[in-house]
């Protein structure tokens, strides 16, 4: 059943523009599920959002769409990465823009789909990113400062050099917390001076789904189980095994970072499953800081009962009505 659903207002001309599906909300809503059978309904095809699909050998504990649900509908920007390898937000939405416009140009649908709110919301209001290179030498300093002085202390050197953006950035966010300071630092200028919008071309209908606290706790621990059975332990072995530290941002992230000191032989793998569960539980906590139930952009859904018919006839409408 539709929540709430607050209509958007085309700007003049928008009409024409093609039209850009979006489906957000938090880790184990069944975003994945929703979208693949949006898509088959709608002839659209997805973009993934999610900075941890990324991946290549990431599969099981960042919940990629399964062989099936790829074989269903074409995905866009998963594997595209090895683990050591990194992806800045500008290239992000460099390559989710190419995506689009190909599936646009094919006569398809493109639906973007993801929990990383900062990918979306990078796409969907055109931000400008600033194409600052990464120096690695500063970068390994600043997180060595947080390490040792605690990311409290790096979130207040920001504040110092940008009010704006430490306003706008958890201080629990180390990375983004480095990459602010790393622009400010490498180019001379705020990164919130640069950061300005130009919307992408596209007619924007962005649909998010969400459940009770309580309901999406429970899936949490479900989805964790189900990844214990499927391997994760396995997974990181594997990864290990190859040569991929926990020091990288792709090994140190949920699902993964926590089962160092397991391998480590100072927790139990109970342990390392509480440590997901309340990890991950945070992470949904950080998301709903992007997709707040009191966006007017947003037309809400719960999950129960099921939302696709009423989903697939409101994006059936958006598709095949410019005016809508």
């Amino acid at each position: 059943m539709r929540m709430q659903s607050p209509a958007d207002e085309q700007s003049p001309g928008q009409g024409r523009l093609p039209p850009l599906v979006v489906l957000v909300g938090a880790t184990a809503v069944g975003k994945t599920a929703l979208s693949v059978a949006l898509a088959e309904a709608v002839g659209g095809e997805i973009v993934s959002a999610d900075s941890r699909q990324v991946f290549r050998r990431m599969d099981v504990g960042t919940a990629k769409p399964t062989a099936e649900e790829r074989r269903r509908v074409p995905h866009h920007l998963l594997d595209i990465l090895d683990p050591d390898q990194t992806l800045g937000l500008a290239e992000y939405q460099k390559l989710a823009l190419e995506a689009m416009a190909d599936i646009t140009g094919r006569g398809r649908t493109p639906i973007l789909v993801g929990g990383t709110g900062q990918y979306v919301m990078a796409v969907v209001e055109g931000w400008q990113v600033p194409h600052v290179p990464p120096d690695d030498g500063l970068r390994q300093q600043l997180y060595e400062d947080a390490a040792r002085d605690g990311a409290e202390a790096l979130h207040a050197r920001l504040r110092e050099l940008d009010p704006v953006a430490a306003a706008a950035i958890d201080a629990r966010n180390v990375r983004r917390v480095v990459r602010a300071i790393e622009v400010c630092l490498v180019s001379g200028r705020r990164i919130s001076a640069l950061q300005t919008k130009l919307p992408p071309p596209y007619r924007v209908l962005i649909i998010g789904l969400q459940r009770s606290r309580d309901e999406l706790y429970r899936r949490i621990d479900e989805r964790i189980d189900t990844m214990m059975r499927d391997g994760l332990e396995q997974e990181v072995r594997g990864l290990v095994a190859a040569g991929y530290g926990f020091d990288l941002p792709a090994m140190s992230g949920v699902g993964y970072g926590q089962f160092e000191p397991y391998l480590l032989g100072e927790a139990s793998l109970d342990d390392v499953m509480r440590a997901i569960q309340r990890a991950t539980r945070r992470f949904v906590r950080q998301q709903s800081n992007w997709y707040r139930a009191s966006d007017g952009r947003i037309r809400w859904f719960g999950a129960a009962p099921d939302p696709l018919a009423h989903v697939v006839g409101l994006v059936q409408g958006f598709v095949s009505n410019p005016g809508a």
